[in-house]
């Protein structure tokens, strides 16, 4: 399997706090979209109630109504790296 080069660290990022979600926008379909023009490379923010100016005919569109545990587990692996584990169900 090749991994074109790319490693885990290649993700990370920080995240500030003030940027994480605590409550569901409302009108939900009000919530940030972010979007990228494949040929030029512009990034437009628009609402997700847009989503629908992006979709073309044959397009598929997963809903993921997935909700999270409020349970994150905290530690620390022998090698000292940090872990971080969100339980989804009990």
């Amino acid at each position: 399997m090749t991994n074109y080069g790319m490693k885990l660290a290649d993700y990370d990022y920080v995240l500030p706090e003030h940027f994480i979600a605590q409550t569901p926008t409302e009108p939900r379909d009000a919530c940030k979209l972010m979007t990228v023009n494949r040929k030029n490379g512009e990034l437009s923010h628009r609402v997700f109630r847009d989503i629908i100016d992006f979709l073309n005919p044959k397009d598929v569109l997963v809903l993921n109504e997935t909700r999270v545990f409020p349970a994150r587990l905290l530690g620390h692996k022998e090698t000292g790296a940090r872990i971080e584990v969100m339980l989804l169900e009990q």
